[in-house]
């Protein structure tokens, strides 16, 4: 392993790893040393932005950000190495372990490009080196015969993809989706976020009940042909909710899961996050091909789960599938709803017991709001809406600040 400080190379160091000691991520340093032999270097945290002020940083073309739980509190000097690499056009890989949501999302809000779990999956850091090192023009699927290129997002923005996920039918995954995406376009009242809602369950998705919209026909149209769509066609597909989200509504007949492909679900996904400064994706709680797509796409992936054997026997499913293609199971934060009050003893064991038992991390508790959620659901209202002082909303509203907590805490310096 090089030193990108001491030690010169016969060939030019092209990136470098930076930690509190990158021996913590051993994972790392052998996938480093098998991508890019001896052209790489570590750093400490306090070494970086020193290092980047020097010449020899001059043939860098990224960095791989890894820390834990433990790092933290360093977010500001971390945020401060990404301004730096990025002012000199270096790309960034964020590598992470027990990293709060927030706290990834700060980091990719700052400028982070790509963010990969650890412990690493097998071959992933090769795929996202790959990613940030191809020139943005070329990142669409190569076409066919006779197909034209994909567009390019025309929108100007990188949005925050966020899918929700249940792991078993009528589990609060579309509440929560729905409700994640209302709060996060209400937060801000002066220089609100945009905020897109994608309804994925192309054939039972319920977020146009929830927000009392109607289906729009040219939906399908616009599913069937995504190589045509673009930036005008994509959003005049958007249904607007009081003008402060838009949602892309199930189609207006059932359709077949496998009408749109991988490619068709990564052009929607540009294109809204071209647009957007949220997408928050309401998923089918069934695997298809395209969820492969999502998931890789994803900065943040909830996965809903209840404190049952449903939950518990079709979380253990989904692991073992997506470990045994080597898919990056750990992206996945899970959040457990309808959870026992912070007084029930027992029902805090219960949670130990199911996040011990499925090798899960249940980061996020959703308490039970009763009967109210669901008659608030059949009258086409947001929870902030109908029931603000409804015990699941104040949760989903602080899960919306902590995501959030970026640009609100520039909303309160300014």
């Amino acid at each position: 392993m090089s030193s990108a400080v001491l030690q010169h190379e016969p060939q030019p160091i092209v990136a470098c790893t930076v930690s509190r000691d990158v021996q913590i991520f051993d994972l790392l340093i052998e996938d480093m040393e098998a991508a890019l032999g001896e052209q790489w270097g570590d750093l400490s945290f306090d070494d970086a932005i020193p290092f980047l002020a020097q010449p020899d940083a001059a043939s860098l073309k990224f960095l791989t950000i890894a820390m834990d739980h433990e790092d933290e509190d360093r977010l500001a000097l971390i945020t401060e190495i990404i301004a730096g690499a990025k002012a000199k056009n270096i790309k960034v890989i964020l590598i992470t372990e027990d990293v709060s949501p927030a706290a990834l999302h700060n980091l990719l809000r700052e400028g982070g490009d790509e963010f990969v779990p650890y412990p690493l999956p097998e071959n992933e850091l090769a795929r996202a080196i790959e990613r940030v090192l191809t020139p943005a023009e070329t990142m669409s699927v190569a076409p066919t015969d006779g197909d034209a290129p994909r567009k390019k997002s025309g929108g100007g923005k990188n949005g925050v993809i966020m899918p929700v996920h249940g792991m078993s039918g009528g589990i609060g995954a579309t509440t929560m989706a729905v409700n994640l995406a209302w709060e996060l376009a209400t937060l801000e009242k002066v220089e609100a976020q945009k905020v897109c809602l994608l309804d994925f369950d192309f054939q039972f998705g319920t977020t146009s009940t929830y927000l009392d919209l109607p289906r729009r026909e040219n939906i399908v149209e616009l599913l069937g042909d995504t190589e045509s769509m673009d930036s005008e066609s994509f959003l005049h597909a958007l249904t607007p909710y009081e003008d402060k989200l838009h949602v892309l509504t199930a189609p207006f007949d059932m359709i077949p899961l496998d009408l749109v492909g991988p490619e068709d679900i990564q052009r929607i996904i540009d294109l809204a996050a071209s647009h957007f400064d949220y997408v928050v994706i309401d998923m089918p709680s069934t695997m298809v091909e395209w969820s492969q797509t999502v998931l890789d796409a994803a900065h943040v992936y909830f996965g809903v789960i209840e404190l049952d054997m449903r939950s518990a026997q079709n979380t253990l499913r989904m692991k073992r599938a997506l470990q045994a293609e080597d898919l990056p199971f750990d992206k996945i934060r899970f959040v457990l709803n309808r959870a026992p009050g912070f007084t029930d003893l027992n029902g805090k064991a219960r949670i130990k017991r199911l996040a011990d038992s499925l090798g899960i991390s249940i980061e996020v508790l959703l308490p039970d709001g009763g009967k109210p959620v669901a008659q608030n659901a059949d009258h086409g209202l947001p929870l902030g809406a109908g029931l603000p002082k409804n015990a699941l909303r104040k949760e989903i509203a602080k899960l919306a600040k902590s995501v959030h907590e970026v640009g609100a805490s520039e909303a309160v310096q300014g």
